[in-house]
């Protein structure tokens, strides 16, 4: 049989061992070894690429220190205060709660930068409240998938530590060019969030009391804390992304311990919600002690486990497929295309539909070398692109069949992963929305960028 036949072969038997649900890492590992004998590649090279992709990685070293913060303000019980403050801000209209949510999920992500821990963080604190407050339980868990997408795109962002190590751009610049777009998005699911509560009646509502967001506002001090700490660092140059997430992980492991015997010594009640707090109750979160942060530690070693391996071997079948000629077919697809606009739609269509099926970390490892060359020879700025390329790729998280964020809802709250699916129609096209206006108008990327 010939090469092309037998890649074939193994192509078609990943795409099966991927729809009987086999991870998505060993589905590329497979195919990358498969291929690797098809064209003569020794497996010692395959083991050589993928080491060489983190001995000068400086840049991804951010990736496991952010997650650890994501897990760290989670224990810690700052992410609980920020969904209270915008639970405050938001209550008095309807589905409120709901709107908080992805409100939180926001802030949330500005500290955490991943998707993933976002819509589980949030999903399991705001799920139960939200169905003990009249939504629909399927509509709750898929708020919480949605409002985990802006997880890679406000900074601090995993992916956009990722995307700028690939293309060789400035990840401070990238950063600070998700602050718009990741806003528009969350505001934009929370009208769409508005318009179906409002359609179907669900939510109590609060009165918008000003002493209430005063006390949620005090009580979340920590976390406003932690996020003007790494947007001030990276957007003034004090700190690269590395930097801003070794010094983040510190104040937050410093907030932490400290807040644990405060709030012993205040007697503070953790079951209290933080509007009956006093003012002294609320100054320190619930924290944690010194012999737990071993585990928490673990915790996040585990995930970065799971991501690094998948940046390795996604590099390695994205030269497998530049041995093929894939990224040569595909530009010259879209280079065929034309001008500004017909480059920039046809590269965003083929991000969406690899986003349906491809987790983003390989979309972009395999994707963002062939598209975003294409896309600066028509005069696309660079840095637009790549906040186009990453909202896309984020849209793919409650995208089916693969919808990551989905899986991670329906795990953290007890849904059906089938079941969620309707209720995120909403928020798709909200979130499509946006991601147009972003592609049509680069500064709402590239206007808080210094000299631009």
């Amino acid at each position: 049989m010939t090469d092309a036949t037998w890649i074939t072969i193994i192509s078609l038997g990943v795409t099966f061992l991927f729809m009987m649900g086999t991870p998505v890492l060993l589905i590329i590992f497979y195919w990358v070894v498969g291929c690797s004998f098809v064209l003569d590649l020794t497996l010692d090279n395959t083991g050589a690429e993928m080491l060489n992709v983190f001995k000068d990685g400086f840049a991804l070293m951010a990736m496991p220190l952010f997650i650890l913060t994501g897990d760290l303000i989670n224990k810690s019980g700052i992410a609980k205060r920020l969904s209270d403050f915008a639970y405050a801000c938001l209550g008095w209209l309807r589905g409120g709660l709901a709107m908080a949510s992805l409100g939180a999920c926001g802030l949330f992500a500005a500290i955490s930068g991943s998707n993933s821990a976002t819509t589980a963080t949030i999903g399991s604190m705001l799920h139960p409240e939200m169905v003990k407050g009249g939504y629909d339980e399927r509509f709750s868990a898929a708020t919480a998938a949605a409002g985990g997408t802006v997880g890679i795109i406000i900074p601090p962002s995993i992916i956009f530590i990722v995307y700028g190590f690939l293309m060789n751009l400035p990840i401070s610049d990238l950063f600070v060019a998700g602050i718009l777009p990741g806003t528009l998005m969350v505001v934009g699911m929370q009208l769409a969030c508005w318009i179906i509560c409002r359609i179907n009646g669900w939510g109590y509502l609060i009165p918008l009391q000003l002493n209430r967001v005063l006390k949620t506002a005090f009580g979340a001090w920590l976390g406003f804390f932690a996020i003007g700490l790494v947007l001030w660092g990276i957007y003034t140059g004090k700190f690269s992304p590395t930097e801003a997430a070794g010094v983040t992980v510190g104040f937050c492991i410093f907030a932490g311990l400290v807040s644990y015997p405060v709030n012993k010594i205040m007697g503070a009640d953790k079951d209290k919600h933080i509007s009956d707090k006093s003012f002294a109750e609320m100054f320190a979160v619930e924290g944690f002690t010194l012999p737990e942060i071993p585990s928490i530690v673990v915790r996040s070693a585990q995930i970065s486990g799971i991501l690094a391996p998948l940046i390795a071997v996604s590099v390695v079948m994205q030269q497998i497929l530049s041995l093929l000629g894939a990224q040569q077919t595909i530009g010259d697809f879209v280079t065929s295309m034309g001008g500004y606009h017909a480059v920039l739609f046809t590269s965003m269509v083929i991000v969406f539909f690899s986003g349906m099926v491809l987790e983003s970390l390989p979309v972009t490892i395999i994707l963002a070398p062939i598209l975003a060359p294409i896309a600066a020879s028509v005069g696309i700025d660079p840095i637009h692109f790549s906040v186009i390329f990453l909202v896309g790729a984020s849209i793919g998280f409650i995208t089916p069949p693969y919808g990551l964020n989905l899986y991670v809802a329906s795990g953290v709250t007890g849904v059906p992963y089938f079941r969620l699916l309707r209720y995120t129609v909403p928020y798709l096209a909200a979130l499509i929305s946006v991601w147009v206006l972003v592609s049509l108008v680069p500064d709402l990327a590239l206007a808080l960028l210094p000299n631009r």
